[in-house]
């Protein structure tokens, strides 16, 4: 059984996401799911849930259907297949509602210093947390460095600041509801 959702499209936090169809293949439940890319960073769906009467599954893969990078002026696109595994045969699939709850680009260590370090330094001073960043030149390779913090913080308490997933992470929910009853 294949359906199409009730809500094709949704924005949220600038990002736009679009369900074009959902099927069941055997004790599995898929969904085509494209999104609008931010930036040429590698962007893919981080946290997905699959909800049916009486039952979540947060547990899903994903394969990449395809990548339109983002050129200068037009906004990027991604499509990937996501897979909810281990549905019971006799569940009711009259109306499942997927959820993508955030969408997040792990950064690569060279994106430090050109993305996020200015993202993440505005931030801090706008909470008023006095850390300064910099960015080192490491055996040939710009690596973003706590320049300064306040003396009753830790360093590691420093670096979870400062290396949060709030910097790379575009959180939804953007939500799509099928009927996938027999």
């Amino acid at each position: 059984m294949e359906s199409a959702p009730v809500t094709l499209m949704q924005t949220s936090s600038g990002i736009e996401v679009r369900a074009e169809r959902a099927w069941r293949d055997g004790k599995q439940v898929n969904v085509n799911v494209c999104f609008t890319l931010l930036d040429a960073s590698d962007w893919s769906i981080w946290n997905a849930s699959l909800q049916y009467p009486g039952s979540s599954i947060m547990d899903f893969g994903s394969t990449l259907l395809s990548l339109q990078e983002p050129v200068e002026g037009q906004s990027g696109l991604r499509c990937d297949t996501l897979s909810f595994l281990n549905i019971p045969p006799d569940a009711d699939l009259s109306s499942v509602t997927v959820t993508v709850d955030a969408i997040a680009a792990q950064p690569r260590a060279e994106d430090y210093c050109t993305i996020y370090m200015p993202k993440i330094q505005q931030t801090l001073s706008e909470r008023g947390i006095a850390i300064t960043l910099d960015c080192a030149d490491i055996n040939g390779v710009r690596t973003m460095q706590i320049l300064s913090k306040p003396d009753t913080m830790s360093q590691e308490e420093a670096e979870q600041i400062v290396y949060s997933d709030e910097f790379y992470t575009v959180k939804g929910p953007w939500a799509f509801t099928f009927n996938l009853g027999q």
